[in-house]
């Protein structure tokens, strides 16, 4: 199958994310990078705050307890671990994540260049006979257990300081967006 069908069948599929829709915080980029014709994009996430019951190692046996693609309030934090699961609870801060395919190595590796440029360092590319992806992603992540068996490990001070770092690491987070969006415009002139 060609680049440009891969392209047209992937656009045109059904969001199946958790989520069901596109981030607002990256929609225009998204929007931008599949209008270039040597792109497409195929998941994003445009960052997250997350409280999280962890019932095992599977990654899909979670469930949220609280998730915000914005930054989060000590209050809401609070609030979400009132009535704790027998599970681990984590807390998590992660930072963009976005797929994007591209018709070469050549393109690819322009691509790749643009988001380290713009500060997203742990962005790589996998290659296969049928396609070439990259994820481009950044460092500012966390993730540490808050509670178990339906106790708090932590105090009420180590709550406001996780989600304070969470919140600085998300803003630094919109900054590299904003910058990858701007890189992306100046392509498509």
């Amino acid at each position: 199958m060609d680049f440009a069908t891969q392209k047209k069948n992937v656009l045109s599929r059904k969001d199946n994310s958790r989520k069901g829709e596109i981030d607002e915080m990256v929609a225009s980029l998204i929007k931008k990078i599949n209008a270039l014709g040597n792109y497409y994009t195929t998941s994003s996430c445009a960052g997250r705050i997350m409280v999280y019951e962890k019932k095992s190692e599977k990654k899909f046996d979670t469930r949220w307890l609280y998730v915000s693609h914005d930054l989060a309030s000590i209050e809401e934090i609070k609030k979400t671990v009132l009535k704790l699961p027998p599970s681990p609870v984590w807390f998590r801060e992660e930072p963009m994540m976005m797929h994007i395919c591209a018709d070469s190595l050549e393109n690819a590796e322009k691509m790749l260049m643009i988001a380290r440029e713009c500060g997203f360092k742990r962005s790589g590319m996998m290659a296969t006979s049928r396609r070439i992806v990259m994820e481009i992603t950044g460092t500012e992540i966390m993730d540490t257990i808050i509670a178990d068996k339906g106790k708090m490990l932590v105090g009420d001070s180590y709550i406001a300081r996780l989600v304070k770092e969470a919140n600085r690491k998300l803003e630094r987070n919109f900054v590299k967006i904003a910058k990858f969006e701007k890189k992306i415009v100046d392509l498509m002139k």
